[in-house]
């Protein structure tokens, strides 16, 4: 699409986790050096949580990408699992065959397999990814398969990657147990406004063929604030602008081209409309917050990074009325379906939209030569129009198609196409 054009080799803002465009911010940089300290240190549990689209996946693609080969790797992203389900899956990822067999010979073959690689000199790793899925049930039997071990260390490291209501699933109190053994855990904020626009233009630069564009800070404060420095929303609004500024021939993107594609996402419903916050909103946010961060005070093990050293300081959360906590599970399963089904559903808005957008730029294009060809052949003298462009008539010719193209914005025709309605 418009990689020619900006003399790219790939698509710098793509939705897909790559690791080459890692940019190692302060944040993310400090929670790889917590993920290769755990699995240095052979840890039992790691836990690394992070909002939707704040590079997790991306993090943890670099992460397997740079381990060597004397490390197994089994890693699982479908988590909607019960406890059985959850042991096949993790035998059909490490390459063993569960088929016909019971819970207790899946876990003597499960148990042999660990000891065969240790034997061998391997370490043997198991992520899981979007792993605030899980029921209580299915963490559970993940705290019983750490319990395969050596005198001297685990047989099997776990790796648990998911949103921030991981955190508050963890916290439960049927999972003491299993919070005593994690030993490294650390959550991912968003970028500040500096690291958005370092973020940026470094997946320009490594995108680059030639000379790299650049982003001025006008523009990356404009995407920080309305992205809210999450790394997925930041490469949608920049994709969006590398496609506007393909269909309009522009290799500068100032304040106001990026005013204007914001207000388009705004408008075709990628970005939800931005909403200023009254005094009135500002206070009832703050008390919110307050009564959040009093609520989840109490398990500080999960509120900052821990090293292995400051394990025993991971401390139970108080306990609570036990009539209560199947009603707390339901709605907290509940709420990260509801949560994921949304994830899931913009992606697919996003990857349709960026396709209508991909095909209407090389219409506009296309219409642009072939009036470029029709101009150079035209006899008829130049005439200037109202708006100042300049427009060739061929004698005995009526308006042709390109005419009527033109005199509608790429914008409108991208509302027009999305909501079906016909041109007038």
């Amino acid at each position: 699409m418009y990689e020619r054009f900006y003399q790219l080799r790939e698509r710098p803002f793509a939705l897909s986790p790559d690791p080459e465009y890692l940019y190692p911010s302060r944040v993310h940089q400090e929670a790889l050096d917590y993920l290769r300290y755990g699995l240095e240190s052979q840890a039992g549990f790691i836990v690394i949580t992070g909002e939707i689209g704040s590079g997790k996946t991306t993090l943890l693609q670099t992460l397997l990408r740079n381990l060597d080969n004397q490390t197994s790797v089994g890693r699982i992203v479908n988590t909607m699992l019960e406890p059985r389900e959850l042991l096949e899956t993790i035998m059909i990822d490490f390459g063993l065959d569960p088929a016909g067999r019971s819970k207790p010979l899946m876990l003597r073959d499960l148990s042999q397999y660990l000891v065969d690689q240790r034997l061998a000199g391997r370490l043997v790793l198991l992520v899981i990814d979007e792993a605030q899925n899980l029921g209580l049930a299915a963490l559970e039997e993940l705290r019983m398969l750490s319990n395969l071990e050596t005198e001297k260390s685990k047989l099997l490291q776990i790796v648990l990657v998911g949103q921030p209501n991981l955190r508050d699933k963890l916290a439960a109190p049927e999972l003491e147990q299993l919070r005593q053994r994690i030993t490294v855990s650390y959550h991912l904020p968003p970028l500040d406004a500096e690291e958005t626009c370092n973020y940026i233009n470094h997946r320009l630069r490594r995108a680059a063929l030639a000379a790299p564009l650049e982003f001025p800070r006008e523009a990356t404060d404009l995407i920080h604030a309305r992205s809210r420095g999450v790394p997925r929303i930041i490469n949608v609004i920049c994709d969006a602008a590398l496609v506007f500024g393909y269909a309009e021939e522009r290799r500068v993107f100032d304040a106001a081209m990026l005013r204007e594609v914001l207000s388009e996402l705004e408008v075709t419903g990628v970005l939800p409309a931005e909403v200023k916050d009254t005094r009135e909103a500002k206070d009832t946010k703050e008390a919110k917050d307050t009564k959040e961060l009093a609520a989840v005070a109490a398990p500080a093990a999960f509120a900052t990074p821990v090293m292995a050293s400051a394990a025993p300081a991971m401390a139970a959360a108080p306990s609570r009325p036990a009539a209560a906590t199947p009603s707390v599970s339901a709605a907290n399963h509940a709420y990260s379906a509801a949560l994921d089904q949304r994830e899931r559903a913009l992606q697919q808005r996003e990857l349709e939209l960026a396709e209508q957008r991909r095909v209407l730029a090389e219409e506009y294009r296309l219409m642009r030569q072939q009036h470029a060809a029709q101009a150079a052949a035209a006899a008829e003298p130049v005439a200037a129009t109202s708006h100042g462009h300049v427009r060739l008539h061929v004698a005995g010719a009526g308006p042709t198609r390109f005419d009527s193209v033109r005199a509608e914005s790429f914008w409108d025709r991208v509302k027009r196409i999305m909501l079906g309605v016909s041109a007038s």
